[in-house]
C-alpha cells in the first residue's frame, strides 16, 4: 500500500473587523503594541523630556531679555512719557490741603474754638505732613537731604530739605491755629517730571494782572538780590469784592512762592515737595468766603476750569 501523505491546507483568514468601540478603546492603550494614545511609553518619554528641555530654555532666553531690556532701556525713576507727550501736560496744577470730606466739596467748614468741630481738619493735616515729619525715617530720604538756598544749590543726586518749623505758627503743637479763628490752608504745586519754572525776577516784565502787594513784594526782593527772585510765586485773594473785604490779611509761610532750587523734580529718594502754609489771620466770621490762590510763573498756565495754576476753596468759621 503505498505511503498515503496526509496533506494539510491552512485557509488564510481575514483579520476580524474591529468595532469603532475597539478602535476607541485601543487608542488609549493597545494590548498588542503596549501604545498609549499611539505612541508607546519609551516614546512618551521621550518627546516629553524634549518639550520640558525646550520649553526651560525658552522661558531663560524670555527672562534673559527681559532683565535686559529693563535694565537698559526702562528706568523705573524716568517716566517714559514726560512733558508735553504726558497726560498731565507742562503746565503744574494747584492743591490746598485740607480736603473735606466729600471730594466733590471745597468748602472748610468749622465752628470757631470749639476742638471737636476742627478736628478733622487738624488731623487731616497731621496726616498731610506726617510725611515731612518723618523724612529721615524714610529709606534714603536722610542720605539724601540737603540743606539748600539760593546761594546753595542741590548736588547731583540730593534733594532740598523741607523745615517744617519754618511753617509756624502754622504747626501741628498750634492746631494749625484753627482753635484763633485763623486756620492755616497749606499749597502744593502738582508734580511734573523734568519741569523747570521759568521765574518772574525782574519787575519790568511782572504781568498786569498781578496782584500789586506781591509787585511790591518782588520789587523789594529784587532791589536786594535778584537770585532771591528765583520763586514761583503764590497769591491768594477772596473771588469778589465782598470776599476780598472778608478774607483779611494773608501771610504766607515760609516764602510768599516755592523756591526755585526745589526744582526740577527728578523723583529722586527722599524728594518732599515744597509747601507754602497760607495763614488767614483774621477772616470775617460767620459767612462763606471764596478764595482763589494762584502760581506764577512765566511757563504756568492759568485757566480756572481746567485748574491749571490755580486752586478754589471756600472757608466758613462759625
Amino acid at each position: 500500500m503505498p505511503n498515503s501523505k496526509i496533506e494539510q491546507f491552512e485557509m488564510e483568514t481575514k483579520p476580524l473587523k474591529k468595532t469603532s468601540k475597539q478602535k476607541f478603546s485601543d487608542f488609549f492603550y493597545n494590548e498588542e503594541t503596549g501604545a498609549i494614545m499611539g505612541r508607546t511609553p519609551e516614546s512618551w518619554g521621550k518627546i516629553i523630556i524634549f518639550y520640558v528641555i525646550f520649553y526651560i530654555v525658552l522661558a531663560a532666553l524670555f527672562a534673559i531679555c527681559m532683565v535686559t531690556f529693563l535694565q537698559h532701556f526702562i528706568n523705573p525713576r524716568v517716566p517714559r512719557l514726560q512733558q508735553e507727550y504726558s497726560l498731565i501736560g507742562t503746565s503744574p496744577g494747584l492743591g490746598f490741603r485740607p480736603l473735606p470730606p466729600d471730594v466733590r466739596s471745597t468748602l472748610i467748614w468749622y465752628k470757631g474754638t470749639g476742638y471737636d468741630s476742627y478736628k478733622y481738619w487738624e488731623d487731616q493735616l497731621i496726616d498731610f505732613l506726617s510725611v515731612y515729619k518723618k523724612k529721615g525715617q524714610t529709606a534714603g530720604a536722610g542720605q539724601n537731604i540737603y540743606n539748600c538756598d539760593f546761594k546753595n544749590l542741590p548736588p547731583q543726586g540730593k534733594v532740598c530739605d523741607v523745615d517744617i518749623r519754618s511753617w509756624s505758627p502754622c504747626i501741628d503743637e498750634n492746631h494749625f491755629s484753627f482753635h484763633k479763628s485763623s486756620p492755616c490752608i497749606f499749597l502744593k504745586l502738582n508734580r511734573i517730571y523734568g519741569w523747570r519754572p521759568e521765574f518772574y525776577n525782574e519787575t519790568s516784565v511782572l504781568p498786569t494782572e498781578m496782584p500789586l502787594d506781591l509787585q511790591y513784594h518782588i520789587k523789594n526782593i529784587t532791589d536786594h538780590n535778584r537770585d532771591n527772585a528765583n520763586m514761583v510765586w503764590v497769591s491768594c485773594h477772596g473771588e469778589t469784592p465782598a470776599d476780598k473785604e472778608n478774607i483779611g490779611p494773608i501771610k504766607y509761610l515760609p516764602n510768599h512762592g516755592f523756591p526755585g532750587y526745589y526744582y526740577p523734580y527728578n523723583n529722586a529718594e527722599g524728594y518732599l515737595s515744597p509747601l507754602v502754609a497760607v495763614h488767614l489771620q483774621r477772616p470775617r466770621t460767620g459767612i462763606v468766603i471764596n478764595i482763589e490762590c494762584r502760581a506764577w510763573a512765566r511757563n504756568i498756565k492759568y485757566n480756572r476750569r481746567d485748574g491749571l495754576g490755580v486752586v478754589h476753596f471756600e472757608l466758613m468759621i462759625e
